[in-house]
């Protein structure tokens, strides 16, 4: 999950605490109109290739760590870069290599698994599993920034927040912020995108000829 939360999501520069807080119980319409403008701006989109920064807060907001990613998408394919790791995914088979270990493990989609993958924080899934409300607006630089709070329908998920942070202009996710109920909170922020890129589809699939005595485990 902590790998997953993209965007994208897609991530952040999030000051939370300057919009007015509400526990969402339930839908807000106005978020909803965002949200769903959102998803079709993004299905307009033949491939996405975005990169992004990530930070870990603890519960005080101390800086535990601060690294950045990038991620390709096409569909329901996926390749995300970050620290050290790379997670491939051609829409069935899941590849999640460790460049440490040199060890690559495979599993299969789990289309109904609790994974937030890139694609479902772009799709309507805020429908069914959140709960959901229009904090506000805010300037950061030149961009207008909506802020939407979310909440699990589930209160057996592992996180109680999810803020997403929308720039009004282009209609796409600026960032993403993660509130662990441990207490830590996982940022990302979107620093570029491009949209209608070239991506073959062998992008998305782990090619163990270019990885040398990669151990692999098999766990499908």
């Amino acid at each position: 999950m902590k790998k997953l939360y993209f965007i994208t999501a897609i991530c952040t520069l999030l000051t939370a605490s300057s919009f007015a807080q509400k526990t969402p119980t339930k839908n807000d319409p106005e978020a909803k109109k965002i949200l769903d403008a959102v998803s079709a701006k993004f299905k307009t989109f033949t491939s996405v290739k975005a990169a992004f920064s990530y930070k870990v807060e603890n519960a005080s907001g101390k800086t535990l760590s601060s690294k950045n990613g990038s991620i390709l998408m096409k569909g329901t394919k996926y390749r995300l870069s970050f620290s050290g790791q790379e997670i491939f995914c051609n829409g069935t088979t899941v590849w999640n290599y460790d460049k440490g270990a040199n060890e690559v493990t495979i599993n299969n989609v789990d289309p109904n698994g609790n994974t937030i993958t890139p694609q479902k924080l772009f799709s309507n899934f805020y429908d069914k599993d959140f709960y959901y409300s229009l904090n506000g607006e805010k300037k950061i630089g030149t961009k207008t920034i909506q802020e939407i709070q979310m909440t699990p329908v589930d209160k057996s998920k592992s996180f109680h927040t999810v803020y997403l942070q929308i720039d009004k202009a282009s209609q796409t996710i600026y960032s993403t912020k993660v509130l662990e109920n441990a207490g830590n909170r996982y940022s990302y922020t979107v620093t570029s995108m491009k949209t209608n890129i070239p991506a073959a589809d062998n992008q998305f699939v782990f090619d163990k000829s270019k990885y040398p005595g990669v151990t692999v485990e098999d766990l499908r």
